[in-house]
């Protein structure tokens, strides 16, 4: 019997041609209902989400903002005529015979004490990144997550980007890079948006930039280098973004740009770029091996109406995308929220409800990640390198960085 293709697996344009009626989350077989526990930007973009790939329904929502509640009801308004439970109580909500698995999309600082209460259940969770503003928090999490009887996956969805998708493949191809030496990432973007009660202008709420918005690239970074970082040094500060900006009389301390440097075990060497004070969006992953190099970019608009464009390019001889490629997901894939990424990232979710194994980061890799940002917000802090090993240690993480980057 032939195996059926899957839409996690080969290139961008094979994962959409095996999104066909045959596959499960297609089918007229009961959907898993969902709980999505927040109703900000990102909650409403797992609710629109869940109804465009229709495998699973969403049985109902939880959030105590109520201008987020209202918005979120009239974008679902728009998406389906189905109902949809407003809970009031987070414990109720999670406990309801009627909600199969829980999304958490809720503020950074929420979210041990959110998957704590969540946890009472044993139901599956999606938690939005990064998974904690401290590091003491986010081994919390893993620790919890270690004996917990159902998935618990990390909402790192670029790994889900298309030119993400197809840069991990031609690095991990034969017979193309080869071994890789460097890496570096960039991202050029407009300021942090507005979000309830502006939490996202306080690092006490966001963990800081390179925590709240870069731990996705610092994913990225280690899943190509292969290896645990040994050293960050990093430099940044608030240059140009929200300088005079206060909420409830506290002054805003966010960063809006830097510069990371993160040497591996194994030799990888890599940079990480940001500033948000630009008008456009543009991101850039650069890899060079022993055989080329590999540049994976992304041009996209804050503006209506403006579609992205992204590119692989690999200076390999012979290599098909020699002199540079498009790709991309079709429109009505990306128009569903990070270009299309948290699309694949719920048929992730559903594929591990089924039972199968899939490339989602695991609470593990995600606190990889987090101590790469948190390293780096050390580094920007003290004006000089942090060895990581002792930085774990001195967070009370110290067995952990033991473990493989991989685990």
């Amino acid at each position: 019997m032939t195996k059926s293709p899957s839409p996690l697996v080969g290139t961008t344009a094979e994962r959409v041609a095996a999104l066909t009626s045959e596959n499960p989350y297609l089918t007229s077989q009961p959907k898993p209902r969902l709980l999505i526990v927040g109703a900000g930007m990102m909650g409403r973009e797992h609710l629109r989400v869940s109804q465009l790939l229709g495998w699973a329904d969403v049985q109902g929502i939880v959030d105590p903002d109520g201008g987020s509640l209202e918005w979120a009801c009239s974008d679902w308004r728009l998406l389906t005529k189905a109902p949809l439970t407003i809970y009031r109580d987070l414990s109720e909500a999670c406990l309801d015979d009627a909600v199969d698995a829980i999304v958490i999309a809720t503020p950074n600082h929420t979210h041990r004490d959110v998957l704590h209460a969540v946890a009472a259940s044993h139901k599956p969770v999606l938690l939005e990144k990064p998974m904690a503003t401290t590091l003491a928090d986010a081994m919390d999490i893993v620790h919890l997550a270690r004996d917990y009887p159902a998935v618990i996956q990390l909402g790192m969805q670029y790994r889900f980007k298309a030119q993400y998708v197809e840069a991990l493949q031609a690095v991990a191809a034969p017979n193309a890079l080869g071994q890789v030496k460097t890496v570096a990432m960039s991202e050029y973007r407009p300021p942090f948006l507005d979000k309830v009660n502006q939490w996202n202008k306080f690092n006490r709420n966001s963990g800081g930039t390179l925590v709240e918005k870069c731990c996705h690239y610092f994913d990225l970074i280690n899943v190509v280098a292969q290896s645990r970082p040994r050293r960050v040094y990093a430099s940044g500060d608030q240059a140009v973004n929200f300088l005079d900006f206060e909420w409830q009389g506290e002054q805003s301390d966010i960063d809006d740009h830097a510069m990371v440097i993160i040497d591996y075990d194994n030799g990888v060497r890599a940079s990480f770029t940001l500033n948000m004070f630009c008008r456009e969006l543009y991101e850039e992953l650069v890899v060079v091996g022993e055989h080329g190099r590999l540049v994976a970019s992304e041009q996209a608009s804050f503006q209506p109406d403006t579609p992205s464009t992204a590119q692989l390019l690999v200076e390999v001889p012979e290599h098909p995308a020699y002199r540079g490629v498009p790709v991309g997901y079709p429109d009505w894939i990306e128009a569903s929220g990070h270009y299309g990424a948290t699309f694949f990232e719920h048929i992730a979710f559903n594929l591990q409800l089924a039972g199968q194994e899939v490339d989602a980061a695991t609470p593990e890799q995600a606190l990889w990640s987090l101590i790469v940002a948190s390293a780096a917000q050390h580094s920007m802090r003290i004006g000089r390198e942090v060895d990581v090993s002792a930085f774990c240690e001195e967070n009370g993480i110290a067995a952990f960085f033991d473990a493989s980057i991989n685990s």
